[in-house]
């Protein structure tokens, strides 16, 4: 079953088309990465999902309905969170109250009962505080609940945002470079984080990443985007053996190259693997 889906997804700004007639289908309780070199419209797309961005043409489906110009808060009620390329937390405040603030959304105590404290608004922060607790255990801030936000490492607000997304219950998560900036340890920490997220709460994520490495472990599809279209879909295995991915990336010289590459023996191929690749695989994208 599909999750989401986009139909002829178009976005333009002025003269330029960020995105064009973008057809996307994202199965669930699967990770889809989506990857492409500098401004290939990533982030536009994520945008578009998320209600920052209309599209001028075309529809986003969610679970079968229209999302297309719906506010950010209706969408992310609906059910879709995401984090972004630069951290966005609440820096003077708490890590435990990071977390209650994405519960804002499904929460029903009013103004009124939060003067007047009332048994709903009791009842209601209790199991916030219980809830944001549960969550940071998951995501391995266990401990670190009283920590001010701007004082935990760089590894741990990446993951506070993680547990942030969590909180607004989604059911599909939108991680925008989750391992940007991280050390090995770190983003082998995180890449298994993301395994979790799918295997153990069930959450379809959609995965911005420039790290291929991590992209071609943990992803069950992949696609590539080049000047705001897809011009590559499937499995690790099939993108990286796509000679239309290896020029997005590469040039058309290492495109040709591993086209020729692919009809020699074995061992003459591994001598002639396109620079910066391994097996065909760039190692890297530009950012985004």
């Amino acid at each position: 079953m599909d999750i989401l889906a986009s139909h002829e997804v178009t976005k333009r700004f002025g003269g330029l088309v960020a995105l064009k007639k973008l057809n996307l289908a994202i199965r669930e309780q699967t990770i889809h990465s989506v990857i492409g070199p500098n401004g290939a419209g990533k982030t536009s797309f994520f945008n578009c999902i998320t209600g920052f961005y209309t599209p001028e043409e075309g529809d986003i489906l969610f679970l079968g309905k229209s999302i297309r110009g719906q506010r950010p808060d209706q969408i992310a009620r609906a059910g879709i969170a995401r984090t972004y390329q630069n951290i966005r937390l609440f820096e003077n405040l708490t890590a435990l109250e990071n977390v209650i603030i994405g519960m804002h959304g499904h929460l029903r105590s009013n103004i009124f009962d939060s003067l007047l404290h009332t048994p709903r608004f009791r009842r209601e922060e209790r199991e916030a505080r219980d809830e944001a607790h549960r969550l940071m255990t998951f995501v391995g801030l266990e401990g670190k609940e009283s920590t001010v936000a701007r004082n935990l490492a760089y590894g741990d607000q990446r993951r506070l945002e993680v547990a942030r997304a969590l909180a607004i219950r989604p059911r599909l998560l939108l991680l925008d470079e989750p391992t940007a900036g991280m050390n090995p340890r770190e983003t082998d920490s995180m890449t298994t984080l993301t395994k979790r997220l799918r295997d153990e709460l069930h959450i379809t994520i959609l995965l911005i990443e420039h790290d291929m490495k991590v992209v071609m472990n943990i992803s069950d599809e992949i696609t590539v985007l080049d000047f705001g279209q897809k011009i590559a879909e499937g499995s690790p295995e099939q993108v990286r053996t796509n000679p239309h991915v290896i020029e997005a990336y590469l040039g058309s010289g290492a495109a040709d190259e591993h086209a020729d590459n692919a009809n020699t023996p074995e061992d003459e191929h591994a001598a002639g693997t396109p620079p910066g690749t391994e097996q065909g695989e760039p190692t890297h994208a530009r950012s985004q």
